[in-house]
């Protein structure tokens, strides 16, 4: 059976039966050898899908973020609604099947603008997140907030249920992080989510946690324009180790890596367009990157991000020389908010 003739009924059996064989802890798991891209949702022969570890899942390779800090309308108007409609039309015209909406807002926003369309498009949820120590400290809350997330936007399911914890500087107690694993393993086993993963900003975590619970099948967490691997001690080693998947949020740095701060049509978009793109190809040249997401405000981003997929990734000796002199602005320009992202420039 295809990934887009899954039946609710199909999907609750399995998912089922899957959490009532999981093993009670995280073993070493090799990869598999990926799906057949074809089938996969919204399936462009132009885009690249990759596997998103032992999910299975074939997403592809450059996905949407949900954020919109820069689309030019009022949320929640006619124009934004629209604004995001045709976004998600373009992408899913141009093989980009995944979306992530990290919170109620977005959850509700995207799942109306692909209405009629849900089997076209993977999304990950998160409608309550657990950065608030009232709701990660109740697994009734995080329970609720799934229920409730998938009434009010009329889901009937999260392909991938991936709660957002506290950040680097404000992180969660452990008796907290057991709730969201507690919670996580009973969304898969009641159906109400295929997959499930955390997202977070505090990268030394990530290892240890991946080893610790089998719940984290999903690391949705920072990649951006400057990063690098480690060559000793990666945390990409314990994501291959444990076939994790990843999504890479932040590929342009909030913004930061472009002269005109990420704002659309601007007198430079032809060189930010550029940069866009090369940043995405050096997302790209990371086995462990499942997608690389950045939030995309116009049809015409979505095309240009498409694009960069086509593009050959590893650059030319003036490419690379370019790109050096583009990261390290971003890193020196950064903003005081963003200034946690340089804990991402080796990883």
């Amino acid at each position: 059976m295809s990934d887009q003739e899954i039946t609710r009924r199909d999907f609750m059996r399995t998912a089922a039966a899957a959490a009532a064989a999981a093993a009670p802890a995280v073993a070493t798991a090799p990869a598999a050898a990926p799906p057949d891209p074809r089938k996969t949702r919204s399936y462009n022969e132009n885009m690249e899908y990759r596997r998103l570890g032992r999910t299975g899942l074939m997403i592809s390779a450059v996905s949407i973020g949900g954020h919109w800090k820069r689309v030019p309308f009022k949320h929640g108007s006619e124009e934004f609604k629209k604004n995001r409609r045709e976004v998600m039309y373009a992408c899913m015209e141009h093989g980009i099947n995944y979306v992530d909406a990290c919170s109620a807002a977005e959850v509700a926003v995207y799942a109306e603008a692909v209405r009629g369309r849900r089997e076209e498009i993977y999304m990950g949820f998160d409608w309550t997140m657990a950065r608030a120590p009232e709701i990660a400290g109740s697994l009734e809350k995080l329970k609720a907030g799934l229920e409730e997330g998938l009434k009010k936007s009329g889901l009937d399911y999260a392909d991938l249920w991936r709660i957002t914890l506290r950040e680097q500087t404000t992180q969660n107690s452990l008796r907290e992080i057991e709730n969201v694993m507690a919670a996580l393993e009973w969304g898969k086993k009641t159906g109400k989510a295929r997959f499930t993963g955390i997202a977070t900003h505090h990268r030394p975590w990530i290892a240890d946690a991946v080893a610790k619970y089998p719940q984290i099948e999903v690391v949705v967490t920072p990649y951006s324009a400057g990063t690098n691997e480690k060559p000793v001690g990666s945390m990409f080693d314990a994501l291959r180790k444990r076939d994790i998947g990843m999504v890479g949020i932040k590929p342009f740095a909030s913004g930061n890596l472009f002269a005109s701060r990420g704002t659309p049509d601007s007198p430079t978009r032809p060189e930010d367009d550029q940069r866009a793109r090369m940043a995405l190809r050096h997302a790209l040249c990371c086995d462990v990157l499942g997608a690389a997401i950045p939030g995309l405000i116009t049809v015409d981003q979505v095309k240009n991000a498409a694009a960069a997929v086509r593009e050959r990734r590893q650059f030319d000796v003036a490419e690379a020389a370019q790109y050096r002199q583009l990261a390290a602005a971003m890193w020196q320009n950064l903003p005081p908010s963003y200034e946690w992202l340089r804990d991402w420039e080796w990883v």
